[in-house]
């Protein structure tokens, strides 16, 4: 059972409980009004967007504009939180959410490099998000080829 009051998310199941208290640090303004507006891979696309810290987390900024790229996890609360299938654009078989990059899953994660434009006081101007106007944003982190690349390793191409 989900139970969400405000920004506290509490799980409940018989095997154990969980109190999650997630906090947006800031918040989206994008050219993408709808989902269906957005690109299915921010990194396919050369729009810039904004991303605007709440006042209370400016302070969390400082140097980031000493990194080119940014890891962005947003919340996609658009999203349809029962889908357990999807069927990626690019395929024609359907496949377990895991197994896929939809923003349409249980826990609407959003996760997207993005290259730092500039910084504006407390406005990051970025280019390659697929987040909506007004997304949530949960936590930036700079992205580091050493420690986010897995080097010699295969990878599939996402389903």
């Amino acid at each position: 059972m989900l139970v969400s009051r405000k920004s506290v998310i509490v799980i409940r199941d018989r095997r154990a409980m969980v109190r999650m208290d997630l906090r947006p640090v800031g918040f989206v303004r994008s050219p993408y009004k709808t989902v269906s507006q957005a690109p299915h891979q921010g990194r396919g696309s050369d729009q810039e967007s904004e991303i605007v810290i709440h006042e209370e987390y400016v302070p969390g900024l400082r140097d980031v504009e000493h990194h080119p790229h940014l890891i962005v996890l947003c919340w996609f609360d658009r999203a349809d939180r029962s889908k357990l299938t999807a069927t990626p654009p690019h395929l024609a078989t359907e496949h377990g959410v895991f197994a896929t990059r939809s923003p349409h899953r249980p826990n609407p994660i959003g996760f997207c490099v993005v290259d730092l434009v500039e910084r504006d006081g407390r406005t990051l101007r970025v280019r390659g998000l697929d987040a909506i106007d007004g997304t949530p944003v949960l936590d930036i982190k700079p992205y580091s080829r050493g420690t986010d690349c897995v080097p010699g390793r295969k990878v599939r191409d996402s389903v």
